[in-house]
């Protein structure tokens, strides 16, 4: 059930005179981890006359250097992409055995790998406080990750902030507001304080107008939404990076495509570069539009689409009652024993010690007063996830003319213990039953069960 969408954003720069541009590098083709299907994605630089070279930075983001060997007035970069919203999810991931529990340690290897990621900066008293009350945790990784994630989320208000570069977390733990940067900077630093690699994250964030409004909690957004966004990513082992968002105080999902992962906020800019001094009008403008949807059982029909389900609904009646085919619709009834009615075995347990006896005694009796001369069949039912076995599926068969199927009850299986049968006993009931059927008992072969 995917939502495509086309997203488009344009960055303008338009200088009071033609200037000489130095070698810009544009951080905007979402990176080679990025989880959300990109589709589509195209790069537009202007003006024309440019030289771009496509290049990967030491932590394999991509970005396209760009070269401009003449002076110009104005730079645009436009980018146009078309996402798969498919939903992501974030906890889809396990963890090595001694990672699970916080605190752990990085192997040696991996901590020089990772050596990047745990650079910190000077702690000013406010943030040394945070330190030392998470230090002291001993709890779930997943579950500390999530608690401090929550908790940064409800200490610092977010703000859209024009003004360049990141706030200090001192800073930011002081005046308790920030941007989407700043806060997603204080998480790295306080998650590399305590042990874990992190990295920032700049990207795309996408919000899609939920189908229907939650009963409780925050609506979301009014309108689809999307803005350059900033997040937190840390290292956990077995599941490798995995985002934290402190803005909304959740774990990334299909919303969040990132552009550029570094280990600190500098060299994650969008378009970075050197450009001869000069006044400059700046402007950006980004929209996004909904291309495709699968129908969704979450988004109701309106009024027109019901309108044309029944009128389809009627047309199918009709044709079927043209060719004399007659349908009835069964109910699925549910059964408790009157005698253990708070039973494991019928609250939930696919079998129980009583309950295939006493189903097989219902259905007989059913069977008799409903179907005489029908059959009854004793087989493998539906196998619900997180069961360790399948529930069985009793069935009883018959003709409505009331022509019998099976005659002779002696011969129906009943739920009792079987009689243990060997394999003379097997094929003598092979032999028996190709003669019944005119078969040559030549073609009777023998199976074995697969123990392994």
């Amino acid at each position: 059930m995917a939502i495509r969408v086309a997203l488009h954003h344009r960055t303008n720069y338009r200088y009071v005179r033609p200037v000489s541009l130095g070698p810009q590098l544009v951080r905007l083709k979402p990176a080679p981890h990025c989880r959300t299907p990109v589709l589509s994605y195209s790069l537009s630089i202007e003006p024309g006359e440019h030289f771009c070279n496509w290049q990967q930075d030491p932590q394999g983001n991509h970005q396209a250097r760009l070269v401009f060997p003449e002076p110009t007035d104005h730079l645009r970069v436009a980018v146009d992409l078309v996402a798969d919203m498919t939903v992501i999810n974030p906890f889809d991931f396990f963890l090595e055995p001694d990672a699970e529990q916080y605190p752990f340690r990085y192997q040696p290897w991996l901590d020089r790998e990772l050596a990047p990621f745990l650079v910190v900066e000077p702690v000013g008293p406010r943030l040394q406080a945070w330190i030392d009350r998470w230090r002291s945790r001993r709890q779930r990784s997943v579950d500390m990750l999530m608690e401090l994630n929550s908790e940064l989320q409800q200490a610092i208000r977010y703000s859209i902030r024009l003004e360049p570069g990141v706030q200090d977390p001192e800073q930011t733990l002081e005046l308790g507001v920030g941007s989407c940067r700043d806060t997603a900077w204080l998480l790295v630093q306080l998650l590399r304080h305590l042990g874990l690699a992190a990295r920032f994250a700049s990207g795309y964030l996408i919000q899609l107008v939920a189908d229907q409004k939650p009963l409780e909690g925050p609506a979301g957004p009014e309108q689809d939404f999307t803005d350059l966004h900033a997040w937190a990513e840390v290292y956990l082992p077995g599941a490798g990076w995995i985002g934290l968002d402190p803005t909304s105080g959740l774990l990334c999902g299909e919303g969040h495509l990132p552009l550029a992962c570094t280990p600190d906020p500098s060299s994650a800019a969008p378009i970075t570069g050197m450009v001869e001094a000069a006044d400059c009008d700046f402007g950006f403008e980004m929209w996004l539009e909904r291309i495709h949807e699968d129908p969704r059982t979450t988004k109701p029909f309106s009024t027109p689409q019901w309108t044309r389900i029944n009128q389809l609904g009627e047309q199918v009646d009709q044709q079927l009652a043209s060719d004399g085919v007659q349908l009835t619709m069964g109910g699925e009834p549910t059964f408790v024993s009157v005698d253990d009615m708070q039973g494991e075995e019928w609250n939930g347990a696919a079998v129980g010690p009583t309950k295939l006896r006493l189903s097989g005694e219902l259905l007989r009796r059913l069977r008799n007063r409903f179907a005489a001369g029908g059959l009854l069949h004793f087989g493998q039912g539906k196998w619900y996830p997180g069961e360790s076995l399948p529930r069985w599926a009793l069935s009883c068969i018959w003709r409505t003319d009331g022509e019998p199927l099976w005659g002779d009850t002696r011969w129906l299986a009943l739920d009792a213990p079987p009689v243990p049968l060997g394999i003379d006993a097997a094929q003598a009931f092979c032999r028996k039953l190709a003669e019944h059927l005119g078969v040559d008992v030549r073609w009777m072969r023998p199976a074995y069960e697969d123990v392994g």
